[in-house]
Parts: C-alpha cells; structure tokens; sequence
C-alpha cells in the first residue's frame, strides 16, 4: 500500500490510503475513535466499520474495500504520548454490488474548530468521494454535531436517513413476555446455530440496508468480541425451525464513569412467522434478560421512519436519546432531503 501525501497546512499532513490499513494505523484509528467518544458519547465510528478495518488489517489485502484519509499532526516537542497524533480521520468503506460506499469521519476533540474536518472532507471529496457512475454515496454522522451539517450543506449533501438512539430506564415497568405454547426461546449455542441464524437474519431483514448484508465473517467477528454472550442471544423456536431471535448486548461500564448499558441489538422474525406478536415477545424477552443481569438502563436503535417500532418502543418507556444522520449528495437521483 503507497500512500499519496498531501500537505495541507503546516501543521496537518493529510494521507489518501487505499486497501488494508496497518496494524499502528488500525490501533490509532481506534484510539481516536475511543477519545472522541469520550467527549462526545457517541462512538464516530460504526460497528461494521470497525470490524471492516480489523479484518483488512487481518488479511492485508490491498484490495479490501477501504479509502481512508488520516490527519497527522507534525511532531511537538511538547508533546511526548505520540511521535505523530493522528487528529483526524475519514473512513469510507466501499459497497460491494448494489450497496453505497459509506464515509464516517471524525476530529479529535481537543484539535476541532481547525479545519481539519474540512482538510479531510476535501481529499475525500477529490478523491473517492468525486460523483461516479454507477456508485452510490453516503455518509453518516453519529450524533448530532452542527459540524457535520455545514460541512455537508458545503459539499451539496442532505440528510436521507435518521437512526433514533432511543433509551428505557424503568425496566422494572415492562411487561413479562407472553410466548404461544408452540414456541419456546433458548439461548443461542455457538457451532450450531450459525447458518441457521444467518438465513433467518437475511429472510427478516432482506430490505435492510446493513442488517440484512451481515456475513459468516461478520457474525464470527462479533462472536469474537469480549462482550458477546450466547445466553443474552435468545431464539425462538417452533417444531425445531427458528422463527426469531433477539440479540442482546452489554455495554461495559467505566471506573468512577458511565453504568454498564444494555442494548436490544436486534430483534428479528423471519417473514412467515410475522403477524403473530413474535417480535414483541421477543422484545419483551430481552428486556427481561437484561434487567436479570442488574442494568438499570436499556438503548436501541431504530430508523425513524419505521413507525411501527418507533411506537411499540415507546410504549414500553423508551425516549428518544440522540440520532445518526445519513447524508447524500443532493445531486444523486432519490436522494432529495428527508
């Protein structure tokens, strides 16, 4: 991997780097991702993102589907943590067949306000992000930062989607889940039920922009990760084929900071058990699972158009907590403001 180098100021070198990062620039992206969450509450990257830049760096495979722009600040004599403090970065992960390629950027806290956002918005913009036939841009900013809107109003994007973090803090007032005789709910057993989840994920999201795409990689990724556990990944089963699932997660807490968080990660039914109140029960399921592990406090996900959810997550106690907002180039037929 050659990168091209761009000085763009004195202070800031931007570097254009295609195919698989570095295990050093992996390691920086996180840490950058990790101090603006901090301030920000709010991680900038997605989770698939993330696990894009671990399994290219894995694989380094110049080919892997990644564009990423890196602000390095010059050496401060000052300064002893970093020979080289990565201040910004812009990841775009590029779709494969029908699906977009999809920036997410970010500045380090104590470097905003200097326009380094701007710096990286601009290589990307000449770069990857330049309109292409055939190609389909996106880009999401995680949280609601007025940055990320001048910077889009800038470079003629609009918003095209919103995705509510919505959170629950009276679990003790959920319903217990009431199942059909039929069906029964068991945790999720690593080496069986991989493939079999798979096809039913696929089957209940097949219109979902991400959820639905989710491969065998993609899922082993995740069962790799030091907060998956299979008892808080709960199926439903009839006459022995799987009709759903809810997917619960755990967020760790901080030492004198923030209390570990639950999270309905996903909850699922496959199209021919729809209709039947699955979804809700395996709702309930969740909550239930997780208010047995101690959380005071439960958040989700969910597009804000989806009504349907919008309103049962609401009547069980959940508010709207803070949104993601997805932008297109206003330019790109369908891609009106929403």
């Amino acid at each position: 991997m050659r990168p091209q180098e761009t000085q763009t100021a004195p202070e800031t070198t931007v570097e254009l780097c295609g195919g698989a990062p570095t295990a050093d620039q992996v390691d920086a992206l996180v840490e950058l991702a990790r101090a603006a969450e901090e301030a920000d509450a709010n991680p900038p990257f997605s989770e698939q993102t993330l696990v894009e830049l671990h399994q290219a760096a894995d694989s380094g495979d110049p080919q892997a589907p990644l564009r990423i722009a890196y602000a390095w600040a010059a050496p401060d004599e000052h300064r002893t943590d970093h020979q080289h403090l990565l201040t910004g970065a812009g990841v775009v992960v590029l779709g494969a067949e029908d699906a977009p390629d999809v920036l997410e950027l970010v500045v380090r806290p104590n470097c905003r306000q200097h326009g380094i956002g701007g710096q990286l918005t601009a290589a990307l913009a000449d770069d990857v992000l330049a309109p292409q036939p055939g190609r389909v841009q996106r880009a999401w900013a995680h949280g609601e930062h007025d940055a990320a809107a001048r910077l889009a109003t800038r470079y003629g994007w609009a918003p095209v989607r919103e995705l509510w973090r919505m959170r629950l803090t009276s679990l003790d007032e959920v319903p217990s889940p009431r199942l059909p005789e039929s069906v029964t709910i068991r945790a999720f057993e690593p080496g069986r039920d991989e493939e079999d989840w798979l096809r039913a994920n696929a089957a209940a999201f097949a219109t979902h922009p991400e959820q639905g795409r989710l491969t065998r990689a993609d899922l082993d990724a995740r069962m790799a990760e030091d907060w998956f556990d299979p008892s808080g990944f709960l199926l439903a089963e009839e006459g022995g084929q799987l009709l759903g699932f809810h997917w619960t997660k755990v967020h760790p807490g901080e030492d004198g900071g923030a209390e570990p968080l639950g999270e309905v990660y996903v909850v699922g039914v496959v199209p021919d058990a729809q209709g039947r109140g699955l979804g809700y029960s395996l709702t309930l399921a969740g909550i239930e699972h997780l208010r047995s592990q101690g959380l005071g406090a439960i958040m989700l996900y969910v597009d804000a158009d989806n009504t349907a959810a919008v309103e049962l997550y609401r009547k069980l106690g959940f508010t709207r907590w803070d949104v993601d907002t997805m932008y297109a180039p206003v330019t790109e037929p369908g891609a009106e403001p929403a």
